[in-house]
């Protein structure tokens, strides 16, 4: 296995996207919902980023990509379709020991992104270490008709619950037998079928008193 599978935390981290047009557009989006501090170079831009920049959402700097402007960041996103300053990108990155993903370009990645399906906190990504694009979104597609909304609720309220568990000091290895009754007593189900009162009942069953579904869920 060529890659090490791991899903970063960018929260408040400088993240440079070079490149201002639908592509870096789209990657300066994902970062965004991440959380992370982003800044764009490029000489023209999208009206998104430009809206973006005057709203304060993103840095803007419309010019060329200089070797200087990945002093700070810790990851860099190239999406710009000049092979030379992709590999630029990449040559000085690699220099200063920063992250660096060149869209549609493995062999000058230190990091590649993989497809991604996202119900809230469930997040499952799909890679097929830079050999096909294509076959990553027809399981995205996949996978995102057999993963729906109910899972994002579904472990809103399983968060709910531990934070309960954890306040009665209870340690968390004690709590792994309740969850696994939970799903396996067919409780993600409940949540798809709006079941409340069998949530509640299966609740209270495994649970005890003090676990009800519309208020764990306020």
């Amino acid at each position: 296995m060529r890659y090490y599978p791991v899903h970063l935390d960018i929260q408040n981290r400088n993240c440079l996207v070079v490149g201002g047009g639908g592509v870096g557009t789209r990657k300066v989006i994902t970062l965004l919902d991440c959380g992370a501090n982003v800044i764009v170079i490029s000489p023209v831009v999208s009206h998104q980023l430009r809206d973006y920049a005057i709203s304060g959402r993103i840095k803007l700097k419309e010019r060329p990509y200089q070797s200087g402007d990945l002093d700070d960041m810790f990851l860099v996103i190239g999406a710009t379709d000049d092979e030379a300053l992709n590999r630029q990108i990449s040559s000085d990155a690699d220099h200063l020991n920063i992250l660096c993903n060149i869209v549609d370009r493995p062999q000058v990645c230190n990091f590649i992104l993989p497809a991604i399906v996202q119900r809230d906190d469930l997040v499952i990504t799909i890679s097929t270490s830079g050999k096909s694009p294509a076959l990553a979104k027809k399981l995205r597609k996949s996978l995102e008709f057999q993963f729906g909304e109910e899972y994002a609720v579904f472990l809103r309220l399983m968060g709910a619950i531990r934070k309960n568990l954890l306040s009665q000091s209870h340690e968390p290895e004690a709590h792994k037998h309740l969850f696994e009754q939970l799903i396996d007593a067919g409780l993600i189900v409940m949540i798809q079928k709006g079941k409340t009162a069998e949530i509640d009942a299966l609740l209270f069953e495994i649970l005890g008193e003090g676990y009800n579904f519309r208020e764990l869920m306020q």
